[in-house]
């Protein structure tokens, strides 16, 4: 079964970056060894909402496209074909990543 999520309003789908941290000494931290209170998430974009629709009806577009690195703060966890990805509302990004090989930890945002 070939499962796709759209996600509603401005939530954006973003599968997790798990490849990890590694200290000067050559030791791999994983992301997911990570305390979860506070951690910044980077990851892919999947997927974007429509965007959120103001009181007068006029529709927000979402500022991410699909393809982009962000970081985020937070998002719901859900597990689709056997991958995790998080289902984050547009304002939980943090940002836009520009360059993709940037190493980005909760200590080095300016």
């Amino acid at each position: 079964m070939n499962v796709t999520i759209k996600p509603l309003g401005d939530r954006v789908l973003v599968e997790v970056d798990e490849t990890g941290e590694e200290t000067r000494s050559g030791i791999i931290i994983p992301k997911s060894s990570e305390e979860s209170g506070g951690a910044v998430h980077i990851g892919k974009v999947i997927a974007v909402g429509d965007g959120r629709e103001t009181d007068n009806g006029t529709v927000v577009k979402p500022k991410v496209a699909v393809g982009q690195k962000v970081a985020f703060s937070w998002g719901e966890k859900i597990e689709v074909g056997g991958k995790e990805y998080h289902l984050v509302g547009e304002s939980s990004l943090l940002g836009i990543l520009q360059d993709g090989n940037a190493a980005l930890t909760s200590g080095n945002i300016a």
